[in-house]
């Protein structure tokens, strides 16, 4: 009966229950099975066809029945003990859950028994440590008592000590003694509200007063107090000499009274300069009228010369910063007009114009005692300055009555084109008064000395470099030499002599050594002057100045050369081209300009040795002046026939080789000309041989000639190639249809005029042109 209700229970579980598919993949991962039964997609009707796929099969249905049956019935017997059994489970977990319950009750009681106990032993303790505490506390306030009662017995008893000996003088007890009682008095800061007390302090104070009172008193008696009276400027030596002496007399007599520590040899050096420079700024707004720059630089030499002696006597350690601010010295430099040592030279300079001589060594590079005395002199700098405005104003005149007296500069091929002498006077001297002026002021004072400089900086550009380069009568583009080109016999030219090309190349080094000078001297003016005025410092214009002379010295040098080769292009022009019958060596006005440039450039290039970029611009110049120039006479040859034409791509080729060679040329030294100016020729000449190749083209058909000139000049334009119609002799008429179809092909691409058949039958192809330049390059060759 259980048996049957157990099965009717199942099956209406299993009509209920449907399980999700996640559900079904668990349960298969957990217990994979291959039975179809186990399956989620179980089908009654498909498992009975394969249990039963024939009817023969059929005949074994009973057997079949049976095993599922059994099958069945152990199912549920293992269904049956799994329900039982977690049933029985159950029943033993609630009751261990019991039992640890009462476990834990039992163990409650009994920590709380250990803790009553616990505190009742604590109790116990303290009730036996009780005196003995108390015990503790007294020992501890009687001990302090104790010694606090001795340190008053000492401080008593040193204070009537104290008093005793400060009545006696007795210095060397009463120090030891001082120091002890203070060490004890410092125990009964927190006890002042006592009387007793506080009066034993007051005493020791009162002690202290009139020992120093003493003290000072015995001193002012030892010391002497002579000579506090200020002596002019004149006399400002035996001032720095007296306070020498002072300090000798104070280290034998006092040195050992005082502790090292104290520096007082340096303190009174120091206050012996606060008196001095007070005093000296008194006297010398009084007599203000009274100072010459010649006394002021005397006073100012000796003056820095004493702070150095300060320097190298004492560190500058009693100085604070109220009383003197310590300034910063420059870093040192490698540059010999930026050394703040004195040379020969400045000395020597100095002597001739009535200064003081230079010191011997240089300002130390961090005397903190610099300007301590020195910087009452400020106010009155103006004197110096307007000293040096005098001084510079002179020694420029004295350059240019020496340069008229002396001449210019005589040829010299080994030392042509050297640095005028004047310049570095003029800078040796700029140096000299820049030291001066920065020892004394960095301030304003340097601001109003560096215009000065400008000013005299631009003098000098004028007067001497400017002024004497060779004169002209007009002025275009800056210079020229119209009135030194004039011509004389015919074609002949007037040219610079060698002396004159040698002026002008010793004129421009000068002013490219005083450019360069120039832009030190802004950097180290920058370096000495305070970090608020840097800014104010600014020598471009007067570098832009020095910039200029050069600009010019190198176009007076270009002109020269251009201007002397100018009867020769003319003769080039006036040639009766068309009458040449045979092509030959090279033409005379060739040779005339080879002959030009091998007399001036080997000396412009030997005089402007020590600047070989300015000779390279020189070079650049003149190719970039006779080129064009060139070109231009050459359109001024017409007519010219085949042969003529021949023979001037020869002189062009022979000027070209001549002119890339032109900045080695007559030197014993070959040297490889710089590629700037290498572009520049090859542009150019290449440009005007291309102009003789058209003009050698027949000129029929007309197309071929108009192509074959696009593809030669790649600046074509209307412009040229009527000059090259006329240079080759055309009628207007012809010219007409010529220039009618350039402007039809100018704006094909070069490519279409190439492919369009560039050489005729008639026309010269490119291997007969080819061999014609070879024939003219043999000639070349032959005549060299």
């Amino acid at each position: 009966m259980m048996e049957e209700e157990e099965l009717e229970f199942v099956e209406e579980l299993e009509a209920v229950l449907q399980l999700t598919p996640e559900v079904q993949l668990a349960i298969e991962q957990v217990f994979p099975s291959q039975d179809p039964l186990d399956r989620a997609d179980f089908n009654a009707v498909e498992y009975i066809n394969t249990l039963f796929p024939t009817e023969q099969s059929l005949a074994n249905i009973d057997e079949v029945v049976n095993k599922i049956r059994l099958k069945i019935r152990r199912l549920d017997d293992n269904i049956r003990t799994v329900v039982r059994g977690q049933t029985n489970v159950g029943q033993d977990g609630r009751q261990a859950l019991e039992e640890a319950q009462k476990a834990i009750q039992q163990l409650f009681g009994k920590i709380k028994d250990i803790k009553d106990k616990a505190e009742k032993s604590e109790q116990m303790v303290k009730e036996i440590t009780r005196d003995i505490k108390q015990l503790d506390h007294a020992k501890r306030h009687l001990t302090t008592s104790i010694t606090t009662l001795n340190h008053l017995h000492m401080l008593a008893g040193g204070v009537d000590s104290l008093e005793a000996m400060t009545r006696r003088r007795q210095y060397g007890e009463v120090a030891n003694l001082l120091q002890g009682v203070m060490n004890v008095l410092e125990h009964f800061h927190k006890y002042m509200g006592i009387p007793q007390i506080r009066q034993l302090s007051e005493r020791v104070k009162a002690a202290q007063t009139e020992l120093g009172q003493q003290i000072l008193a015995d001193f002012e008696e030892a010391f002497p107090s002579q000579g506090t009276k200020v002596a002019w400027l004149d006399k400002i030596d035996r001032r720095y000499a007296w306070i020498k002496r002072q300090l000798v007399d104070y280290e034998e007599k006092y040195g050992r009274m005082f502790p090292r520590e104290w520096c007082m040899a340096e303190r009174i050096a120091v206050e012996f300069c606060h008196v001095t420079r007070t005093e000296l700024a008194k006297i010398m707004r009084t007599r203000a009228k009274e100072i010459e720059v010649k006394l002021l630089l005397f006073a100012i030499q000796r003056t820095t010369n004493f702070e150095g002696f300060l320097a190298k006597r004492f560190s500058g350690c009693t100085l604070t910063d109220g009383t003197l601010k310590k300034l910063e010295s420059p870093p040192p430099s490698t540059n010999p007009f930026l050394e703040d040592e004195p040379t020969p030279e400045m000395e020597e300079l100095a002597t001739e114009k009535g200064d003081l001589d230079q010191p011997k060594k240089p300002k130390a590079p961090d005397n903190p005692f610099h300007g301590i005395v020195s910087k009452c002199f400020e106010p009155h700098l103006y004197v110096y300055i307007e000293s040096q405005d005098k001084n510079l104003g002179e020694l420029i005149d004295r350059f240019v009555a020496d340069f008229k007296a002396q001449g210019p500069p005589k040829p010299n091929t080994d030392e042509g084109g050297a640095v005028l002498p004047s310049c570095a006077d003029l800078f040796v001297y700029y140096k000299k008064c820049m030291v001066q002026c920065s020892q004394l002021s960095t301030g304003e004072p340097m601001i109003a000395l560096t215009t000065i400089f400008q000013k005299y900086l631009r003098e000098y550009a004028w007067k001497i470099l400017s002024g004497n380069l060779p004169k002209t009568t007009t002025s275009s583009g800056g210079l020229t030499i119209s009135s030194l080109l004039k011509e004389k016999e015919g074609s002949e030219v007037a040219k610079f002599t060698l002396e004159e090309l040698c002026l002008i190349c010793s004129i421009l080094s000068t002013a490219e050594y005083c450019l360069a000078t120039t832009q030190q001297l802004e950097e180290k003016l920058k370096e000495k002057v305070d970090v608020s005025l840097i800014e104010r410092i600014n020598l471009t214009g007067e570098m832009d100045t020095f910039s200029t002379v050069i600009s010019s010295s190198i176009q007076l040098l270009v002109q020269d050369l251009d201007a002397a080769c100018d009867p020769a292009l003319t003769a080039m022009s006036k040639m009766q081209w068309q009458n040449v019958e045979h092509v030959g060596d090279q033409s005379p006005y060739v040779t005339s300009v080879i002959l030009h440039i091998k007399q001036n450039v080997p000396i412009i290039r030997d005089n402007l040795a020590s600047t070989r970029k300015y000779f390279t611009q020189f070079c650049i110049k003149f190719a970039n002046s006779f080129i064009p120039k060139f070109i231009t006479h050459l359109f001024k040859c017409k007519p010219i026939s085949m042969v003529g034409a021949e023979q001037l791509l020869l002189d062009t080729h022979s000027l070209k080789m001549v002119l890339l060679d032109l900045p080695s040329i007559g030197s014993q030294v070959v040297r490889k000309a710089p590629a700037s100016y290498t572009k520049i020729v090859v542009k150019g000449m290449t440009r005007a041989e291309m102009i003789l190749k058209v003009v050698m083209a027949p000129h029929e058909p007309l197309v071929v000639f108009v192509d074959n000139y696009i593809k030669l000049l790649t600046d074509c334009n209307t412009e040229t190639f009527q000059k090259i119609l006329d240079m080759k002799g055309l009628k207007r008429s012809e010219q007409s249809s010529m220039l009618e179809l350039l402007r039809q092909r100018l704006p094909a691409p070069p490519s279409g005029a190439e492919s369009s058949g560039s050489l005729s039958l008639t026309a010269p192809t490119p291997e007969q042109e080819s061999s014609r330049i070879r024939k003219l390059e043999k000639l070349i060759k032959k005549r060299l």
